[in-house]
């Protein structure tokens, strides 16, 4: 990943029952050193949210130092105030295409959190001027995460038998 930034100061999407925001450097160091902090569910961190903090550390290193420079968010639970999991843009795109990735820990499962995460993100990064489609690879063998895209309106349009991959496309429009 590059330390390219977002073309302006990230926005913190949210819906009725989420809020995506970013990182601070702050909760990077506590994942990774594994403190708990009393603004996050029982079963946050997991083990995704510890890989991305590491991601954000090495771009952190790199500058500049704010971690939603890079997409990177975190899943907030409107009602209880708490983390429950992560979600990141995968920045910079690749010829208007950028990747996400997101998890909701275990006790927030089921709640539909992680499509509604995913849509809100979505729909954010098709409004980025550099973004025209937005992308996740999944494991056939996960199909919660298979029902997760399809329930935050991703089309599936590629499948090699082990991975499928969904996307979502900005409309056209003249000012793109």
């Amino acid at each position: 990943m590059s330390s390219f930034p977002l073309p302006f100061p990230p926005a913190e999407p949210t819906t009725e029952r989420l809020r995506l925001r970013n990182w601070s450097p702050a909760e990077v160091t506590d994942v990774l050193a594994d403190r708990r902090s009393a603004r996050w569910a029982e079963d946050f961190p997991a083990e995704g949210d510890r890989v991305i903090a590491g991601v954000i550390a090495g771009q952190i290193a790199e500058g500049p130092g704010d971690p939603g420079a890079h997409g990177h968010r975190l899943i907030i639970e409107q009602e209880s105030g708490l983390v429950v999991g992560s979600i990141s843009l995968l920045w910079p795109p690749n010829e208007g295409s950028v990747e996400f990735g997101y998890g909701v820990v275990a006790s927030r499962r089921g709640r539909g959190y992680a499509p509604e995460a995913a849509r809100a993100l979505v729909a954010y990064a098709l409004t980025l001027p550099e973004v025209t489609t937005v992308y996740a690879d999944v494991e056939r063998a996960n199909p919660a995460s298979l029902r997760v895209l399809e329930k935050a309106g991703l089309h599936r349009w590629s499948d090699d038998g082990t991975t499928a991959r969904f996307r979502a496309t900005a409309p056209e429009t003249s000012g793109r």
